[in-house]
């Protein structure tokens, strides 16, 4: 009997195994198809001024292309910080600099799919992003953080230019969410395309 129970507890731990991992991946290849969609609508300029929706019932469009090229991170960013924009890809803070304008571009991410590189960069490292203008502006990371998740002061216009890339921390919780943010800040640096 007792070998009969512990036969049960551990189909019930193997089921429980395969589930989560089942979870994880569906979440990493919705995360990946998504931004295959979200590239084909950010290289195909719609015919009303601005990029097409990924796809016919999305509630947000591309907006920008985020890269960091030591890292090999080519990444198309939607409009908006919600979780559902989220979900898809990284998303531009509404009511933050837009993306490829003067002032404090505020782009977020989710840690473990899109923006798990941020805990690998370092100062000094190059970011990149396009606007909507195609233009390519070249960002210095200046510096990393870990604050309270209430800090509304990073989304404020410093008087410079600057991207603040910001996801939860720590990289490697159980428990997504969580009150702390890893926050990343590059200052516009002179292009070497210029």
């Amino acid at each position: 009997m007792k070998r009969r129970v512990l036969q049960i507890a551990s189909l019930v731990f193997i089921c429980w195994g395969v589930a989560q991992m089942a979870r994880g991946a569906y979440i990493h290849s919705k995360a990946s198809l998504a931004q295959a969609l979200i590239r084909r609508a950010w290289s195909h300029p719609g015919t009303k001024g601005g990029p097409p929706k990924p796809w016919p019932w999305a509630d947000t469009t591309p907006v920008a292309r985020l890269g960091a090229p030591m890292y090999r991170v080519d990444l198309i960013v939607l409009e908006g910080g919600s979780g559902r924009t989220l979900a898809f890809g990284p998303g531009h803070v509404t009511g933050t600099a837009r993306p490829g304008e003067s002032g404090n571009v505020v782009i977020a991410g989710h840690r473990d799919t899109h923006f798990r590189f941020l805990k690998d960069l370092e100062k000094g490292d190059l970011l990149l992003v396009e606007g909507r203008d195609r233009d390519l502006i070249d960002y210095k990371v200046v510096k990393m953080d870990v604050v309270d998740h209430t800090r509304a002061d990073l989304l404020r216009d410093f008087g410079d230019d600057r991207l603040t890339l910001i996801t939860c921390y720590p990289f490697d919780a159980l428990v997504p969410g969580g009150p702390l943010r890893y926050v990343v800040t590059a200052i516009r640096a002179p292009s070497p395309r210029a």
